[in-house]
């Protein structure tokens, strides 16, 4: 999720915490807690300072490691021990299971956006991408900012989020129930149909799918659950060659290949150089790819310049490409 509607999660879990009587009767630990609740609930999110160095370092590690199960240990254990050093005379096993909390369900809301997390990391590296719910949901963000303006206006905190997340709660299923839908349909459309990647748009009834099949790759729109199909591309193997081979090299292209599991990609040929280019399929916004990997490699095989990331005109790119990413 993004991270204002983490931060309101954060809020929200401070005001659960009232439920716990412990909580409910020590003024000084229901405010650790809301600081716990609040600072867990962002904390796996703190790899983004990965970008100052570059895109290939942030698009490989971001919602990797920090989000894995051992981190999720690890950040409640910390930030609790962090503010309990501050406040010690609260209760460390109250503040911890609270601020624990908040680091799971920041890990667990995340698992179902199309970008998804290496949650199980270190069983697998898998990356986790349901592609159910919008990584910013104004339904989901709305329902916990009317939360804590009711709690302002003298609503019973527990009472007030009880109610905040059994609808939460409900609209995760209906949302599921929607991709299943969607996956049901393209599969009677395409019976061969290996892998459906479905991406949830800010409006309720749009959602963008990439469809793999054996030889083929499609991209479409659902909406209302009508599926048209925008694009088709033929589904090529990667070329044995050295000049692949040198392309995979690099770490823009690395990392790419790591985090997108539908791609196509192509090369163009200058005087001087080729451009080996990989496109993800899962992103179409307005009739462009926007999360693309480039390399420029010279006759010599070397690498001149390279560039991965989110971009959304050619030049911008090529701006990006003039810079040396290396």
């Amino acid at each position: 999720m993004d991270t204002g509607t983490h931060i309101t999660m954060g809020v929200a879990l401070g005001g659960l915490a009232t439920l716990d009587p412990a909580v409910q009767s020590d003024p000084l630990l229901f405010n650790a807690v809301m600081v716990g609740t609040i600072a867990g609930s962002h904390a796996p999110d703190f790899d983004t300072i990965l970008k100052l160095k570059n895109n290939a370092v942030y698009i490989r590690h971001h919602r990797g490691a920090t989000h894995s199960i051992p981190a999720v240990i690890a950040w409640g254990i910390l930030l609790a021990g962090i503010i309990h050093a501050v406040v010690p005379s609260v209760s460390f096993l109250h503040l911890w299971a609270w601020t624990a909390l908040a680091v799971i369900i920041h890990v667990l809301v995340d698992i179902p956006n199309a970008y998804g997390t290496q949650a199980f990391r270190p069983f697998s590296n898998r990356w986790v991408a349901y592609g159910f719910i919008n990584t910013f949901d104004p339904y989901i963000f709305g329902l916990h900012v009317a939360g804590i303006f009711a709690w302002l206006l003298g609503a019973n905190p527990a009472y007030t989020w009880i109610i905040v997340y059994v609808v939460v709660f409900m609209y995760y299923i209906k949302r599921y129930i929607e991709k299943r839908e969607i996956a049901k349909k393209i599969h009677e459309y395409y019976p061969d149909t290996v892998e459906i990647a479905t991406s949830p748009t800010i409006k309720q009834n749009y959602w963008r799918v990439a469809i793999t099949t054996p030889d083929k790759f499609y991209v479409g729109a659902v909406e209302h659950g009508h599926i048209e199909i925008i694009d088709e591309f033929n589904k090529v193997p990667l070329p044995d060659d050295e000049l692949m081979h040198k392309a995979k090299e690099d770490k823009n292209i690395a990392a790419f290949l790591s985090f997108s599991p539908v791609y196509r990609w192509e090369l163009s040929y200058y005087d001087d150089f080729t451009e080996v280019r990989f496109i993800d399929l899962r992103y179409r916004s307005d009739e462009y790819y926007p999360f693309v990997a480039v390399v420029q490699i010279d006759d010599n095989m070397r690498i001149m310049t390279s560039y991965t990331g989110w971009i959304f005109s050619e030049q911008k790119l090529q701006n990006k490409l003039g810079i040396d990413n290396i």
